[in-house]
This record gives structure tokens, sequence and C-alpha cells, in this order.
């Protein structure tokens, strides 16, 4: 039993390196996964209170008055009407 131990050492440190080296790299793309995650729920978090808050604002409505357009077309024709029977 002690001779599997000591077997069982060795060649945990003969791969030490490269253990070592796997460790630090699974800890760097968790990093980098929690980071991204937080990241989308801040964002979230935001777009949400930037909703609620607009959508509770008051909305300005107004009301257009046409009546200068319809007359503008009318004038128009008159003058158009006024122009064709002075070229005759």
């Amino acid at each position: 039993m002690s001779q599997e131990k000591v077997d069982k050492y060795k060649r945990e440190k003969a791969n030490r390196k490269n253990i070592v080296k796997k460790q630090k790299f699974q800890n760097a793309l968790r990093k980098c996964a929690v980071g991204a995650v937080g990241l989308v729920m801040i964002g979230w978090i935001g777009y949400s209170a930037y909703n609620s808050y607009t959508s509770n604002r008051p909305v300005d409505e107004v009301q257009i008055d046409y009546t200068a357009v319809n007359e503008l077309a009318t004038d128009l024709d008159a003058a158009r009407e006024a122009d064709g029977a002075q070229t005759e």
C-alpha cells in the first residue's frame, strides 16, 4: 500500500506542470464566463430600468391643423385655373 502511494506521488509530480497549467486555464476561462454573465445581467437590468422609466413618463399628444394644407391646395388649383384662363 505504501508503494502505491509513492508511485501515485511520483506520477503526480511528473505531471505537475501540466496539471497546474490546465488548472490556470480553467480558472481563467471560468473568470471570463462569470464576467460575461455579469455584463449581460447588468445590461439587462439597465435596459429594464430604462424601459420602465420611459413607459411611466406622460406622453405628449400633438394635434395638427391641416386647414393650411387644404387651403394651399385650393389656392393652387385656383391659380392654375387663372393662369389657364389668361394664356388662352
